[in-house]
């Protein structure tokens, strides 16, 4: 999983495609990630008991990671991650102008 919490990304697919957001939360299990502020949806939640008020909360659902592309800080362009070895350390590359991430 080449995506880390709090890297920048941009949605290409879907209702939300072009905006981009932070990384929140990534599930490498489902293959999924959650991003800041995209795909939100509303909930409507009822009353349980007497008193209570019912409520329309906002929700974050997660996307699929094949939906989002990364945006590198240098270049700000949606890019490809890569992988670099300099003594014995990962180092994660932007694809587009080889700058360090």
């Amino acid at each position: 999983m080449k995506l880390r919490k709090n890297d920048i990304v941009k949605v290409t697919l879907g209702k939300d495609s072009g905006k981009t957001g932070k990384v929140e939360k990534i599930d490498a299990k489902s293959g999924k990630v959650l991003v800041e502020g995209v795909n939100q949806y509303k909930r409507h939640i009822k009353a349980k008991m007497q008193g209570q008020k019912s409520e329309i909360l906002t929700i974050t659902k997660p996307l699929p990671i094949s939906n989002v592309a990364f945006v590198c800080p240098k270049c700000k362009k949606p890019s490809r991650l890569g992988f670099k070895i300099l003594k014995q350390d990962k180092v994660r590359i932007c694809k587009k102008c080889n700058a360090e991430v």
